[in-house]
């Protein structure tokens, strides 16, 4: 079965269920912390995998790095998917459920990556130019600094992304130069 084809059923689900119990914000916000566990703790995914870690134990460690509550609708749904033996896409199906959140509460993810660190009105300046560009969609912000940017940033939209870099150009410069 598609990769892609498991999380984003599985995230449907979790939508319409998060929706029927009215706390879609919430389980959002817990998909999120879930997503940022995933990414700072390798070991998070070796251990929720391991087969020798009982379901209970699992479904703790999952609650623990998510926020959720024992007994809550995420944590109902963590266990569902770890009795369905599909642990190995909860990451996916957290990113999924997040998407889809986001398309139908008109939120943009917005990853602005610069050289240095910005001032809030440089900041400012870039986000109404993406609100211009895209509407009128609340904007979920993300900031980092990349020093190998040389000068200028890089903008990512819902992943679509302008690239005002230095580093950028100068790609640009030797690509050309070479034809």
């Amino acid at each position: 079965m598609n990769d892609g084809l498991i999380p984003n059923r599985y995230a449907k689900a979790l939508y319409k269920l998060s929706q029927e119990c009215g706390d879609t914000a919430a389980i959002y916000n817990e998909m999120k912390q879930l997503d940022a566990s995933y990414a700072a703790e390798a070991g998070l995914k070796k251990a929720v995998n391991n087969p020798f870690l009982p379901v209970e134990d699992k479904l703790k460690l999952l609650c623990a790095a998510s926020g959720a509550k024992l007994g809550g609708t995420s944590a109902k749904f963590m266990e569902l998917v770890i009795k369905n033996n599909r642990i190995d896409f909860l990451r996916s199906i957290a990113l999924a459920f997040m998407k889809q959140y986001r398309e139908q509460n008109g939120i943009a993810k917005v990853e602005i990556v610069t050289a240095v660190q910005l001032g809030d009105d440089e900041i400012n300046a870039i986000i109404d130019v993406v609100k211009e560009q895209f509407g009128d969609k609340t904007i979920e912000l993300t900031k980092k600094v990349n020093p190998d940017l040389i000068g200028g940033f890089t903008v990512d939209v819902d992943s679509r992304v302008l690239d005002a870099s230095v580093k950028n150009q100068l790609e640009k410069l030797r690509l050309k130069l070479l034809s």
